[in-house]
């Protein structure tokens, strides 16, 4: 299963260039990573990034993140992936561009 993260590009670029992230500021202050499913990711998007457009989508394996994934209730109650540790870039699927749109961001065909 694929779980995926919304990083504005500093935040991208500084991951990539470092090899390892704890995230955004959000994530630093909560003590988590925050990670959406495919069915979350479009309602997180416009929650929290409604009028950005230089975002990279990034995918990961939800299995190969280990004991530190746990899935917690969030948003209306539904569980949401945290991670409880760094990110490795070695551990990302795929990282593709999430531009907005005039309805909104728009993802990756055939993603959603």
């Amino acid at each position: 299963m694929l779980i995926y993260k919304i990083f504005r590009r500093p935040e991208w670029d500084a991951f990539r260039a470092e090899g390892e992230t704890l995230g955004a500021p959000v994530d630093l202050a909560d003590g988590f990573i925050h990670f959406s499913t495919a069915e979350q990711v479009t309602e997180t998007a416009a929650k929290h990034f409604a009028t950005e457009s230089d975002l990279v989508l990034v995918a990961l394996r939800a299995g190969d993140l280990g004991p530190a994934l746990r899935w917690e209730p969030s948003r209306g109650g539904a569980l949401f992936p945290h991670l409880y540790r760094s990110l490795s870039i070695s551990e990302v699927v795929w990282d593709k561009s999430l531009p907005l749109g005039a309805t909104g961001h728009i993802f990756p065909e055939g993603m959603l």
